[in-house]
């Protein structure tokens, strides 16, 4: 192999001299290079996927939606604290009250329970979509499999 050839089963190419000019290559570069023993062929697994249980993805699906909602409640819960103590919800509260003109303290929108309550009522409606929406796909996959013949995965064994 010259100095501009490239092995791509090399794995440290950048220490190598791959980049340099063939133009001015020394008498090195072309001596006859000692034999490479031969490697072992690479084992390869080919895996067709062909049939999806619906009942294992609803089950898969409402746990990954309750596990999302648990996330956004943590995550709403952790951000109106903070929003809070900056002090950015009476920053806004006398902002409008200066621009509406009122003068009276009414039920604040952007209470803690108010907004907890509305990313329950999410949570619940996006548990039950990625449910139903997931075990439907499941279905329509198993059913479209006769055409397709599935996804095929290729494993290889490089050790």
């Amino acid at each position: 192999m010259s100095d501009i050839d490239i092995d791509l089963n090399d794995d440290q190419p950048t220490k190598r001299n791959f980049f340099k000019n063939p133009l001015k290559a020394n008498d090195e570069s072309f001596a006859v290079q000692e034999p490479v023993e031969p490697q072992a062929p690479l084992r390869q697994v080919r895996l067709h996927l062909t049939h999806v249980d619906p009942w294992s993805v609803a089950k898969g699906a409402f746990v990954l939606g309750v596990t999302i909602a648990g996330v956004l409640l943590v995550a709403i819960t952790v951000l109106w604290v903070l929003l809070s103590a900056a002090g950015v919800f009476e920053a806004v509260t006398s902002l409008w009250s200066d621009a509406s003109g009122s003068t009276g303290s009414g039920i604040s929108i952007l209470s803690l329970g108010r907004l907890l309550g509305l990313t329950m009522v999410i949570s619940a409606i996006e548990i039950v979509l990625l449910t139903v929406l997931s075990t439907l796909f499941a279905t329509l996959y198993n059913l479209s499999v006769g055409f397709t013949g599935g996804i095929e995965y290729t494993f290889i064994d490089r050790g």
